[in-house]
């Protein structure tokens, strides 16, 4: 299994970025997936996690009502939408893949390579 993570960039505060986890291997669609990410100095924290059906969803909540994951099982693929961004949004942002939606957002047992996510003031 391989997470390749994308999307990320250097933003101004207030902005946007998609973020996409693209899935390798046949079983995506049975698992939860998730984002995290880790600012320099700081270890790496919980930001969101999606069930296999995409029907339920978490959010730290440092990101409630800013960030919005989604998945598509066809494509192999989560997403984290980021609005509203700030500097402390400013970190190298993970994929990660779990058995279930509890699981993921603490002990996956996959992830990806990070995206570098950067917002000016």
């Amino acid at each position: 299994v391989q997470l390749q993570a994308s999307g990320g960039g250097l933003v101004q505060a207030g902005g946007s970025l998609r973020l996409s986890c693209a899935v390798s291997g046949r079983t995506f669609s049975t698992y939860a997936m998730g984002w995290f990410r880790q600012a320099p100095g700081k270890e790496r924290g919980f930001v969101a996690a999606i069930s296999w059906s995409g029907g339920t969803t978490m959010y730290a909540d440092s990101v409630k009502g800013r960030f919005t994951i989604s998945r598509d099982n066809a494509k192999k693929t989560v997403y984290l939408q980021t609005n509203s961004l700030t500097p402390e949004d400013t970190a190298v942002y993970y994929c990660a893949r779990g058995r279930t939606i509890e699981v993921v957002s603490t002990t996956p047992d996959y992830w990806g390579q990070g995206t570098q996510v950067t917002v000016s003031s």
